[in-house]
């Protein structure tokens, strides 16, 4: 029954990591975007959070991913008069995505994946372990 609580425990790491690497390769791709209309807001960097479960019939605390928030911070602006997005002013609203935080953000949620992914292969070897020593 223990095994099972690892192989729980661990996958729903897995499953938190994955839905915050989804959200941060989001944050990427929209990190040079502008605002579809003049002086509009442009896309606003997310934020995962995460929340603890019980899993009532392994009897185990599990991760899961929790609230996805938008980042309130202000967003970066640049003088381009010529641009299509630029406000009366001629200053272009960009996202407050920074592309070097959302990277090690990513290469962070990636090594938990990994660790999560080692703790079943650990687990799934333990087992074979003991049913040798069973079977001996």
């Amino acid at each position: 029954m223990e095994f099972a609580k690892t192989f729980a425990i661990a996958t729903s790491g897995l499953k938190a990591q994955s839905g915050r690497m989804k959200v941060i390769a989001e944050n990427i791709a929209n990190a040079d975007s502008t605002a579809p209309a003049p002086g509009a807001d442009p896309y606003r960097r997310k934020i995962v959070s995460f929340s603890s479960a019980l899993d009532k019939e392994l009897q185990a605390r599990t991760v899961a991913l929790g609230r996805v928030q938008n980042d309130l911070t202000e967003f970066t602006t640049r003088h381009e008069p010529g641009h299509p997005a630029a406000d009366d002013r001629g200053n272009v609203k960009y996202p407050n995505v920074n592309t070097m935080i959302e990277s090690v953000d990513m290469r962070e949620a990636q090594r938990s994946y990994e660790a999560n992914l080692n703790v079943i292969g650990a687990t799934r070897r333990m087992i074979a372990r003991t049913l040798e020593l069973l079977r001996a």
